[in-house]
């Protein structure tokens, strides 16, 4: 099943996007600049055979809810984001609002 669900950070909405696979799910929440993701996230991916795309996300591990998700230090994020300010351990509702 996957469900796509509006939230509200500090007055502005994000996306949050799950979906339920078995024995786990896949988690994001999206901005129009950029993401968090689930432990899914390959950054290294991302910062190395794709960096010509300039993406910017962050990866949380450990979490099973998008509440989680958004609560928990990030463990991995991005070149692109570290310009915006994110680094490794900024809270993931905290690194969405810098994506803005």
């Amino acid at each position: 099943m996957v469900t796509m669900t509006p939230i509200i950070i500090d007055g502005h909405q994000f996306t949050a996007i799950t979906v339920k696979l078995p024995k786990t799910n896949f988690m994001a929440v999206t901005t129009e600049k950029g993401y968090i993701m689930c432990g899914a996230l390959d950054v290294g991916l991302l910062n190395e055979k794709l960096k010509d795309r300039g993406i910017i996300a962050g990866r949380a591990v450990g979490v099973r809810t998008i509440e989680q998700l958004l609560d928990a230090p990030l463990e991995s994020v991005t070149h692109e984001a570290e310009n915006l300010g994110i680094s490794v351990g900024t809270i993931g509702r905290e690194a969405l609002i810098k994506m803005l």
